[in-house]
């Protein structure tokens, strides 16, 4: 199945039935699913052969984060960098499913009326680029559909998303801004957006 526009209901009815799908997030196409619904992420990582490496939640705020298991005292620390294309590491005790045993979890609330408003439907959404690990991130649907075939269930075209780069992943670490991966957001040490 296929839809040209994430402002599609149906997106997100399928999201809250469980279905795991491809579509534009607010830097690269993601594969998708409810991070509440373990069966779904347990699908998730499965298609992506992802045993050890976690991928991020998204969410439309920190109130939505907060509801899936995340402390807001650790949120409260970061806020300041969301929304927008910043993920940022945060203790997690639970949700083991989600973060496979790291203890930790990336998140990030987008800066895009489109994403954003998909997750005031269905709630935080797991994700992880669209790709086979080692293989370049789907920069178009035509892309992803060679990834994933008719192993996802649903396809959103974002048209051509190749001049996007991933999030800045990012983990505070006493009081000093660790960068763990450079992205659409250069940031120094100390917490300054650097444009």
């Amino acid at each position: 199945m296929i839809f040209d526009s994430l402002d599609n209901q149906k997106v997100a009815d399928l999201l809250m039935k469980g279905d795991v799908g491809v579509l534009p997030t607010d830097t690269v196409y993601g594969l998708v699913c409810r991070a509440a619904d373990e069966p779904a992420v347990k699908r998730l990582y499965g298609l992506k052969s992802r045993e050890h490496k976690p991928g991020t939640v998204i969410a439309a705020n920190t109130a939505q984060l907060v509801s899936l298991g995340i402390k807001a005292r650790y949120l409260k620390a970061v806020e300041q960098f969301w929304p927008g294309p910043i993920s940022i590491i945060i203790p997690s005790h639970g949700l083991e499913y989600i973060h496979l045993g790291k203890g930790s979890i990336a998140t990030r609330i987008p800066d895009e009326k489109e994403v954003t408003n998909l997750l005031s439907q269905t709630g935080p959404l797991l994700t992880t680029s669209a790709n086979h690990p080692g293989q370049a991130p789907a920069e178009t649907l035509t892309e992803a559909q060679g990834y994933f075939g008719d192993r996802v269930d649903f396809y959103v075209d974002g048209g051509d998303l190749g001049g996007r780069q991933s999030s800045t992943l990012i983990r505070v670490v006493d009081d000093a801004i660790e960068v763990l991966r450079e992205g659409a957001v250069k940031i120094s040490e100390t917490g300054i957006v650097i444009t």
